[in-house]
């Protein structure tokens, strides 16, 4: 059995915020995470900028497709991430995760380049920051019992 945290991010067309999440959990997180993404109504590929955003930043992307959130409906995951407004319109599919809401602009609105640019930008660092923060928060270390130290000086080293 896996002590990894499985985590969903959803967002409603699944070819941007949520698929830039994804990838940087992978990327961020492994072995103790677990990321996946979906979305209610997905669109038929990932944006092309969130691709390059995330090469840019060093993220692979590798492997990363739309998926329509039924395809999770009977896995169990730790966490689901909803991060747009749309999304949480939805009735989640997925039961017995802790919901959590992270709302984000959607990177792809604006319809001039440079605008676009920026918003991809924007979304990713907030992703970074927050995924960080799970991650920080969510990573429990194994402390071993504390170890007696001798003040007698014949046991020093």
């Amino acid at each position: 059995m896996s002590d990894s945290k499985r985590v969903l991010f959803l967002c409603n067309g699944n070819s941007a915020r949520s698929q830039m999440a994804e990838a940087f959990l992978r990327h961020v997180g492994h072995p103790r995470f677990e990321a996946f993404s979906a979305g209610a109504r997905p669109d038929s590929d990932v944006h092309p900028q969130a691709l390059e955003t995330l090469r840019r930043n060093g993220v692979p992307v590798d492997g990363l497709a739309t998926k329509d959130i039924a395809m999770f409906a009977r896995q169990t995951f730790d966490f689901v991430i909803s991060l747009c407004d749309r999304q949480r319109e939805q009735p989640s599919v997925v039961q017995g995760a802790d919901m959590i809401y992270w709302t984000f602009c959607d990177p792809a609105e604006p319809a001039e380049a440079t605008a676009r640019a920026h918003a991809f930008d924007d979304v990713f660092r907030g992703l970074e920051r927050r995924i960080r923060l799970l991650i920080a928060v969510n990573s429990r270390r194994t402390v071993s019992a504390p170890r007696l130290v001798s003040s007698d000086a014949s046991h020093s080293t």
